[in-house]
């Protein structure tokens, strides 16, 4: 297994990344004012940087079951 040599945990990663997005949506819920919650953008800048690292880890192990190691590009 792959936290077992060090690698990426992607159970805790993607725990924070719902919390996360569930304290965003709640923010979003309760009609953010117009003034900027530094401790929400603070999370917020949490959540895009976990998601960039969580997606980052789960293409590294996608493609660890390739025939070229690597993760195919994007048809988009």
């Amino acid at each position: 297994m792959p936290e077992d040599e060090g690698g990426p945990a992607l159970a805790p990663t993607l725990a924070e990344w719902l919390k996360a997005r569930e304290e965003t949506a709640r923010h979003l819920a309760a009609g953010a004012k117009r003034t900027v919650d530094e401790a929400w953008v603070q999370r917020l800048a949490d959540l895009l940087a976990t998601e960039r690292s969580w997606q980052d880890q789960y293409t590294e192990l996608v493609a660890l079951g390739s025939l070229d190691g690597r993760f195919p590009p994007s048809n988009r």
